[in-house]
């Protein structure tokens, strides 16, 4: 029995030469081999595509242009991630020829984190992420905001439905951004159902890592039966352990109870100290040896911005213990 190699060529079963190395082109190696970009393609990968969007969102927040990510989990099981950032340029790129966010979009190892000037710092997986996310998506919509427009794109399993289209002027104060909704391909996820918890767990995490930015997260699936009880209940207990305990401060918004509106779940996180609401997070359901929180700032060389180095946590013990870090050895940029 013989099989045809990506080259047009046959390839005999067992036999391994030259005609047997396939050279995978573009996005369709993402679909090959999913698991070598997400991990997996079970629950853990399914859920790797948000943090992949929503990290470029945080990018922008760290480089100063966006304070606000608002995070939808919609009624047809798509994900929608929009963010007030700069948005994904539009403009068309001088070598390839054609928009910036169709490349950044179909193309590996596109993307401006690589020292190109655009972003100074970045975290997470990038240059892969979106296009990945593209690539494993029965569908995807991109919208963006920007020199003064309203763009968008749709894609079908990673390729272009036509051009980027101009759809309209920008309001007056209407801000810049991008948007990106997908669906996950059902065709390549063992699971298509998103874990609420497992979301606002990791979104919290990253409203802690980046003091002062808004991180919206809300869920606009039905219920499943019994499961809305289930987490009002778990919701309130998280409620019900902050009001045995001294309050946050009012700079620190984590709200305990999600707003139900239509049915419409909604939790929003801002930690406007960053690493010292974290530690007062972790010190809930304890008494800690030392009420007072230690955290320290180092200015920049240009001595134009402060970033948060390390906040040491209270322990408990019979004794003082000292931190198990030089404080000499902080260094700006986290």
């Amino acid at each position: 029995m013989a099989d045809e190699n990506n080259f047009g060529s046959t390839v005999e079963e067992g036999k391994y030469d030259a005609s047997a190395i396939q050279v995978l082109e573009g996005l369709e190696a993402v679909r090959k081999r999913p698991g070598m970009y997400i991990g997996s393609t079970g629950e853990r990968g399914l859920h790797h595509l948000i943090w992949e969007v929503v990290d470029n969102s945080v990018d922008e927040a760290l480089a100063g242009y966006c304070d606000r990510i608002v995070l939808t989990l919609q009624a047809d099981g798509s994900i929608r991630v929009e963010d007030n950032g700069r948005g994904i340029p539009t403009d068309i790129h001088p070598t390839e020829g054609i928009p910036a966010v169709t490349m950044a979009l179909t193309m590996l190892h596109a993307g401006g984190k690589f020292g190109g000037g655009g972003y100074k710092v970045s975290g997470g997986l990038h240059g892969v992420g979106v296009s990945v996310v593209n690539a494993l998506s029965s569908k995807v919509i991109v919208e963006v905001k920007n020199r003064g427009h309203l763009w968008r794109q749709s894609f079908s399993i990673g390729v272009p439905d036509g051009d980027l289209e101009q759809v309209r002027e920008m309001e007056p104060g209407e801000s810049t951004g991008t948007t990106i909704t997908y669906w996950a391909s059902s065709d390549i996820f063992e699971t298509t159902e998103y874990n609420l918890e497992t979301i606002t767990n990791r979104i919290r995490e990253m409203a802690f890592l980046n003091k002062g930015l808004e991180i919206v997260v809300r869920d606009e699936r039905p219920p499943a039966e019994g499961m809305a009880d289930i987490l009002d209940d778990a919701m309130q207990a998280d409620a019900d352990v902050d009001a045995q305990v001294d309050p946050m401060t009012d700079d620190a918004d984590d709200t305990a109870v999600p707003e139900r509106e239509g049915g419409v779940l909604e939790r929003r996180f801002k930690f406007d100290r960053g690493l010292v609401d974290y530690v007062e997070h972790l010190n809930r359901r304890k008494t800690p040896a030392n009420p007072t929180i230690i955290s320290f700032e180092a200015e920049t060389p240009e001595g134009t911005e402060t970033t948060p180095t390390r906040a040491a946590p209270t322990r408990r013990g019979s004794g003082p213990r000292s931190p198990p870090w030089s404080t000499a050895g902080a260094r700006s940029g986290g």
